[in-house]
């Protein structure tokens, strides 16, 4: 009736394997092993025949047997060799722990590396999130583990202030809202991950748009960079109605990057049947610009260009009216003959 509670078979996989590494995570297992089996303080604390019934004893012995034997089959056949030779639970678990945590002396040193591993820990704008604060709890684990407790205030505080600039909005509204002295961790990752969460949508948002408007400028990319061809040059333009001989000149110069430099002759536009440029660089044929009309108190109907450039223009860009109306720049100095009481 003693051994109705051991309902575990040691034989079966479940029971985790110690090769020799990762000394913390198979103590941590074979300790839940032996709590649900009512055996840990039996492993942890040993036990005395004194002033124990005859009857009470024999249970404990068998129960330690039991755990002895769980030790045993949890272990390889070369680290056995260092408990082979331990009789009692409690005697085969301290040579592990002393073979594989150390001594105090040696228990002190790490505990000291991980105290400054842990002081530490930044996340770095790179970094993926959830990976950094489980980097945090398994140092703070392996802590733990060498006996020294840290709070769930401490470790809190320690993320909050560890996190790069981004999340500085999201930290001081949780420092502002919520008692650090009772936020517990679990509930610390969760406002941090709505808080990604979120992030992530806005950045899909803003990406798409960007892509978005990059494709609307892509589309008129090649008329912006036949108006720079055909309208930005030095030339310079009359007031309203007027034009200069300019004109020929920088379609001749789209002609002569169209003939890579070579001397040929003059090519003859097939639109408006002009020479010195070629169709492909024609100013009439312009179509599909962003207009707008306006019109003013003596009905005169006036045409403008509207034009978006992601690109910094020189002040010596001419823009041109295709309506034969107005024609506009910044720099004054490009006109040769300009009436200023005009207003407009």
């Amino acid at each position: 009736m003693a051994n109705n509670h051991i309902g575990v078979n040691p034989s079966q996989p479940s029971i985790p394997i110690f090769q020799g590494s990762n000394y913390d995570v198979w103590s941590t297992k074979m300790k839940t092993l032996f709590l649900s089996q009512e055996l840990w303080d039996l492993v942890e604390k040993g036990y005395t025949k004194d002033g124990v019934a005859a009857d009470a004893l024999r249970d404990l012995r068998k129960k330690d047997a039991i755990a002895l034997f769980f030790i045993q089959q949890a272990v390889d056949d070369v680290i056995f060799r260092r408990i082979s030779a331990a009789t009692r639970s409690k005697e085969a678990w301290d040579r592990l722990y002393t073979a594989y945590q150390g001594t105090a002396k040696v228990v002190t040193v790490k505990l000291q590396t991980l105290r400054r591993k842990f002081e530490s820990l930044l996340m770095k704008d790179g970094d993926v999130l959830s990976d950094y604060i489980s980097n945090v709890i398994d140092v703070v684990n392996q802590i733990r583990k060498y006996g020294e407790y840290l709070s769930e205030q401490k470790v809190v505080e320690k993320i909050l202030r560890s996190l790069p600039k981004k999340y500085d909005h999201v930290v001081a509204a949780i420092e502002e809202s919520k008692d650090l002295s009772v936020l517990t961790l679990d509930e610390l990752q969760g406002s941090l991950f709505s808080h990604e969460d979120r992030m992530k949508r806005y950045d899909d948002v803003s990406v798409e748009n960007a892509f978005y408007s990059k494709m609307q400028l892509s589309q008129g990319e090649p008329r912006s960079q036949s108006n720079s061809k055909s309208h930005g040059g030095s030339s310079s333009r009359g007031r309203r109605g007027g034009r200069s001989s300019g004109r020929s000149n920088e379609y001749d110069q789209g002609s002569r990057n169209y003939d890579k430099g070579e001397n040929q002759s003059p090519k003859q536009c097939y639109y408006c049947k002009r020479y010195g440029h070629i169709e492909k660089f024609c100013w009439r044929k312009e179509q599909h610009a962003n207009l707008a009309q306006e019109k003013g108190e003596d009905d005169t109907e006036s045409l403008f260009l509207a034009c978006f450039s992601a690109k910094e223009c020189s002040p010596k860009t001419w823009y041109i009216d295709s309506g034969c109306s107005n024609h506009m720049t910044s720099d004054l100095h490009l006109f040769t003959d300009l009436d200023e009481s005009v207003t407009s």
